[in-house]
């Protein structure tokens, strides 16, 4: 097969995909239990005033949202996966996942836990992870400058970990601790339109810089001497590309919670669909991320009377595809 032959069935994918989409999206704004367990049919939107209100109101910041978010989480594992010539990191690996986990606990536990408050404490530690794991690597000695960053992360990580179990120990038993644990569960359930408007433009204008220079992780994925040879400077725009990764995963993060395995699974299926060529798996990834998290979403609150947090059903379906990649085809290493 000839590059045009595969660049033109690549762009068909791509719109197939956008398909996909669309028609997961529109299949999930349907789904629900009211009026009852199965699909709102437009007679009973146009007739029920209250079925009218669930599925604007409620069902399509939820949906937008969780679409962002699968977009985001996508993009960003993608990019950390090329970036580091690694497949098994995902966007929270420089200790951003949890450094936001600390930040929404502590403001659980000190502050009263407003959605507010919530929100902008995960946002704010999610950057401090990020910024800790910088100053870290840049301290260490031993190894190039990605492997100080991946033990600067699991390092960070570690220890945000350690301070959100400190605060579970702390926290009310009746009332603190139930509100963390269901946070770091991950869930869209408490998401408003004015949520969904605070992450928006944030999350639209990273995946943005991260599409304009997808060409450019292939590049930054080479080695550092070869990219420097090829006009880049890569500390500087690995940190940046990193940096816009880790906002956009910072943003989604703060209103749904701990979403995990979807950025690490996703990256997975769009190289095996695409290949590794960020030009084409970067977009993969946005719409394969954006379909799984929509599907997901839309399963939680669904499948019983009382809502199953997102992240036990993202982490159970990657596992299972995870294990699926795993025994039947070798991982196709992001460089």
């Amino acid at each position: 097969m000839n590059l045009k032959t595969e660049r033109s069935l690549s762009s068909r994918l791509l719109l197939w995909l956008w398909v996909g989409l669309i028609v997961i999206a529109i299949l999930a704004l349907l789904t629900g239990r009211y009026p009852a367990p199965g699909f709102i049919s437009p007679a009973q939107i146009a007739g029920d005033e209250m079925a009218a209100r669930l599925l604007f109101n409620l069902r399509l910041p939820r949906l937008l949202t969780g679409m962002l978010l699968g977009m985001s989480l996508g993009a960003a594992g993608m990019v950390f996966q090329m970036l580091f010539g690694n497949p098994l990191v995902e966007p929270g690996f420089l200790g951003v996942s949890q450094g936001a986990a600390f930040g929404a606990a502590a403001c659980i536990v000190f502050l009263g836990g407003s959605a507010v408050a919530v929100q902008a404490f995960a946002v704010l530690f999610a950057l401090v992870g990020l910024v800790l794991s910088y100053t870290l690597a840049r301290r260490i000695r031993y190894g190039g400058w990605v492997l100080r960053l991946v033990l600067a992360g699991i390092t960070v990580s570690a220890l945000f970990s350690a301070a959100v179990g400190l605060l579970k120990y702390l926290a009310d038993p009746l009332s603190q601790l139930p509100e963390i644990t269901f946070w770091l569960l991950g869930s869209l359930s408490a998401v408003t339109w004015p949520k969904f408007l605070s992450i928006m433009p944030i999350v639209l204008a990273s995946l943005l810089v991260l599409f304009l220079f997808r060409w450019r992780i292939n590049v930054l994925s080479l080695g550092d001497e070869t990219a420097f040879s090829l006009g880049t400077a890569p500390r500087r725009e690995r940190l940046m590309l990193l940096g816009v990764a880790v906002l956009a995963t910072a943003a989604v993060i703060s209103i749904a919670g701990i979403v995990s395995w979807v950025g690490l699974i996703v990256p997975h299926f769009s190289r095996r669909l695409f290949g590794s060529d960020g030009r084409l798996a970067l977009p993969g990834a946005i719409l394969l991320g954006g379909i799984f998290s929509v599907f997901c979403d839309a399963l939680s609150r669904s499948l019983l009377p009382g809502e199953i947090p997102l992240g036990i059903l993202t982490a159970l379906f990657g596992a299972i595809a995870f294990l699926a990649l795993m025994t039947t085809q070798q991982f196709r290493v992001p460089r």
